[in-house]
């Protein structure tokens, strides 16, 4: 766990770096990084609090990291969630931990109702219907934690940012082609075009998206080890450069630097896990089915909690497609279990009727999630 450690002080320690450089120009350097991600900034408090979560006061947090894959190759639509993760960050117990979330995730879009009723569809849907609002919503409630911060990329913001680090090195397994770029086999240094393809091939990896996920982090990972071991203020620039235009947080400037100061401890001891279910189609669409169990395991991680039961919408008691709460299935091993994981409760919503997406209007060719990707 020493890279995830290092790469977590890395991210809010830039600033620092920067600030503490002791030159005239590092500070004119400090006010343009500052002015950048004041421009970038864009605030939001979970409904889950009854108040912000004071940073300056040093107080836990949690995050949601989004990787936007729109941007890339020409693209200008919405776009959708295609890398997501959750971290909650602990200095009073030293620890910080990391979910990786299935984009294909079957669940409720909260707070999206074409029709008057509530929508079931991939996790990774939301940001589509709603932006970084509805994706924040429906991933709060879907862990049953509150999400207090964001930062999301886009994918031409990845490929800015290989570039602005001069490339990162990879031993690529698998020989492909992605929308006409080619990444052989071997070990290579990848610049912002291959980087982008190594990060968003799925199809021909056998481990399918499960394999993406694990090159992108990798591909975080490297980025975030050359900027670490940049020297040269000047760097960061390119950096600043890459970032201003391809990231929305509503992280301010300031609340980085005070990260990046007051919150080592709680990168003493990082945790990360894989949140994914059981593969299904319904209505011809491929989905992740969660068990009540592997998320209620994942909830208990993030909450530092002994909650011994998964709640579930009670609005959804009555299932129209066969699985519990019209999502989950029962994981279960009952020659050892003697009750339910699970048990329906009183969660926000405005209709019992619900509606699962169908294939003709999720994974046509005109939409992100294409056969390409």
């Amino acid at each position: 766990m020493q890279i995830f450690r290092k790469i977590l002080v890395g991210v809010f320690s830039i600033g620092i770096v920067i600030v503490t450089a002791g030159t005239v120009y590092a500070a004119h350097l400090f006010q343009t990084t500052s002015d950048a991600f004041d421009e970038i900034t864009s605030g939001r408090m979970s409904d889950m609090r009854s108040e912000d979560v004071s940073i300056a006061d040093s107080e836990p947090f949690s995050i949601l990291l989004m990787g936007i894959d729109t941007g890339a190759l020409g693209r200008t639509e919405q776009g959708r969630s295609d890398s997501m993760m959750v971290v909650t960050v602990n200095p009073t117990t030293r620890q910080s931990t990391i979910v990786s979330l299935d984009r294909d995730i079957l669940t409720n879009m909260v707070g999206y109702e074409p029709n008057g009723t509530a929508y079931f569809d991939k996790l990774n849907h939301a940001y589509a219907f709603g932006s970084v609002d509805m994706a924040m919503d429906t991933i709060e409630t879907l862990l049953d934690i509150p999400l207090d911060h964001y930062v999301s990329i886009n994918m031409e913001g990845l490929s800015d940012l290989i570039d602005a680090v001069g490339g990162i090195e990879v031993d690529n397994k698998i020989d492909f082609t992605l929308d006409g770029v080619h990444v052989p086999i071997g070990k290579q240094t990848l610049n912002g075009e291959t980087g982008l393809a190594y990060a968003r091939m799925r199809h021909e990896d056998p481990d399918g998206d499960i394999g993406r996920q694990k090159r992108q982090r990798e591909v975080v990972e490297k980025i975030l080890r050359k900027v670490l071991s940049m020297d040269s203020v000047t760097n960061y620039q390119k950096i600043l450069k890459a970032v201003k235009s391809n990231v929305l947080t509503d992280l301010s400037f300031n609340e980085m630097l005070t990260i990046g100061k007051n919150y080592t401890a709680a990168f003493d001891s990082v945790k990360s896990y894989q949140l994914q279910g059981e593969s299904q189609t319904i209505n011809d669409v491929y989905y992740q089915i969660l068990g009540v169990n592997e998320l209620l395991s994942i909830q208990k991680q993030l909450n530092l909690t002994e909650s011994a039961k998964l709640v579930i919408n009670q609005d959804f008691y009555y299932s129209t497609n066969g699985l519990l709460g019209d999502q989950f299935y029962d994981d279960t091993d009952y020659t050892s279990a003697s009750e339910y994981p699970y048990e329906f409760g009183d969660k926000s919503s405005n209709n019992s009727t619900t509606t699962t997406s169908d294939s003709t209007s999720q994974d046509s060719e005109e939409v992100v999630d294409n056969t390409n990707q």
